[in-house]
């Protein structure tokens, strides 16, 4: 699972998984050290983590304590159960959007100064990739086919108060129409646009990690090779 807090990504993995130690700056083990800031750079691997520990990972991510840090992968024992811990601090929110593409073409909308995806909040009963499609073709005003789903990613949020933990169903689709594209500026949408590889490559710096990792994804699930 990785769920992003302040745009940084926190992995929950088992601890049988071997995560690779060349990938990672810092190895900390809670066991055998005291987990502070101070020592957190780059990306971080935590092992020998308990369900509490994750408490005090959370409660630094929140309040966005790091400013060396590119990721923390946090190992441990029982997965589903911390997983699940995890989610108990939040609301959950369901949310669905799409990779739209158009030829040699991807589609990325503007929004508060961002380039980002065209998603949003499933509606009571609704499937995710019904969603996903009523979703993209409200923002950008264009019709889609929604084909396979890319993968799912977590970010956290706070609203009135509220920790909200925002899960989001990502599908790869394929412009149906587009003659009468337009931002929905009631979204917050300054703009719509289709972009190359090149120009892709530059809006993504100007972006957050979720988006980059659902290209990932989406290049590995679509064998898009020409895209990144």
């Amino acid at each position: 699972m990785i769920v992003f807090f302040n745009d940084i990504p926190l992995y929950i993995i088992k601890n049988t998984d071997n995560p690779d130690p060349e990938h990672y700056q810092v190895h900390i083990n809670i066991g055998k050290e005291v987990l502070i800031p101070e020592k957190l750079i780059h990306n971080v691997l935590v092992t020998g983590a308990g369900i509490k520990d994750i408490d005090k990972i959370i409660e630094l991510l929140e309040v966005n304590v790091f400013n060396q840090v590119i990721s923390i992968t946090i190992a441990v024992k029982n997965y589903i159960t911390a997983k699940d811990y995890l989610k108990s601090h939040f609301r959950i929110v369901k949310a669905a959007g799409g990779v739209v593409r158009k030829g040699d073409k991807i589609l990325m909308i503007y929004r508060l100064k961002k380039w980002d995806l065209p998603k949003g909040k499933l509606d009571a009963g609704e499937k995710p990739r019904r969603a996903a499609v009523r979703e993209v073709e409200e923002e950008c005003n264009i019709k889609v086919e929604a084909g396979k789903k890319i993968c799912n990613t977590w970010h956290t949020y706070s609203l009135n108060g509220k920790k909200i933990l925002k899960k989001t169903n990502w599908y790869a689709m394929e412009c149906l129409d587009d003659s009468n594209m337009k931002p929905q500026k009631e979204e917050n949408i300054e703009e719509v646009k289709w972009l190359k590889t090149k120009d892709l490559f530059h809006s993504l710096k100007d972006s957050y990690q979720s988006i980059r990792y659902v290209f990932q994804k989406f290049k590995k699930k679509t064998k898009a090779a020409n895209i990144l």
